[in-house]
C-alpha cells in the first residue's frame, strides 16, 4: 500500500503541472515578414505611412477558447506595431516610393491599422482540438482629395491533440498576420492611388 502510494504521487504531480500548464498565460512576440511580390507603381514618390494598432485589446484570446479563461493568449502593441511600420515601409520601398513618417500638407500617405486579431476554438472532435485564428488589416491610401480603403482579412484553423505550446502559437500569429501583409500590399489600388 506504501509503495502504491508513492507512485501515485509523481503522476498526480505530473498531472498537476500538465493542466496548470494548459493554464497559463501566454505572450507572443511575433516579428511579422511579408514575403509576396508588390506591384510597381511608384517613380521615388514620398509617402507618409503609419502603421497603428486599431485593436479593442492586446488580448487575442484564450487557450481554451473560453472568454472566463485565465489562460489567456497577449499580443502587445508595443512590440508589433514597429514591426508592422517596418514591412509597410519595406513594401512602399518595393512599390517604388519612398517612405517617411513625417506628415507634410498635400503629401500621398498610407495608414496601416492592424483592425482585428482573434484567437479561438473551434468546433472539433473531442479528442483532437482545432484553434481559429483571424487578422483584420485596413489600409486607407490618400492622395490629394481621393482616398481608397482597403480590408484584408486572414484566417487560419489548426487542429491539434495536445494544446499547441508559446512557440507553436507565435510561429501560427506569425503567419497568419504575414499572410494578412501580403494580402494588403498586393492590391493593385493602393499603389495606383499613391502614384496619381
Amino acid at each position: 500500500m506504501q509503495r502504491r502510494r508513492f507512485l501515485a504521487l509523481p503522476f498526480a504531480l505530473l498531472a498537476a503541472g500538465w493542466l496548470a500548464g494548459c493554464a497559463a498565460p501566454q505572450t507572443l512576440d511575433v516579428d511579422p515578414r511579408r514575403s509576396a511580390a508588390v506591384p510597381q507603381t511608384g517613380s521615388g514618390q514620398t509617402v507618409t505611412v503609419v502603421a497603428v494598432d486599431g485593436r479593442d485589446g492586446e488580448v487575442i484570446g484564450t487557450r481554451g477558447g473560453s472568454a472566463m479563461s485565465t489562460a489567456t493568449i497577449t499580443v502587445y502593441a508595443h512590440q508589433l506595431v514597429p514591426r508592422l511600420q517596418r514591412e509597410a515601409e519595406r513594401a512602399l520601398r518595393e512599390m517604388g516610393f519612398t517612405p517617411t513618417t513625417e506628415p507634410a500638407e498635400g503629401r500621398p500617405s498610407l495608414t496601416l491599422t492592424l483592425a482585428h486579431l482573434g484567437y479561438g476554438r473551434g468546433d472539433s472532435q473531442p479528442v483532437i482540438g482545432e484553434a481559429r485564428m483571424e487578422a483584420v488589416f485596413v489600409a486607407e491610401a490618400i492622395n490629394g482629395g481621393n482616398t481608397y480603403t482597403g480590408t484584408y482579412t486572414s484566417r487560419r484553423t489548426q487542429g491539434y491533440a495536445l494544446r499547441p505550446d508559446q512557440e507553436a502559437n507565435t510561429r501560427m500569429i506569425e503567419a497568419l498576420l504575414e499572410d494578412g501583409l501580403d494580402r494588403a500590399f498586393r492590391d493593385p489600388e493602393l499603389g495606383r492611388l499613391l502614384a496619381r
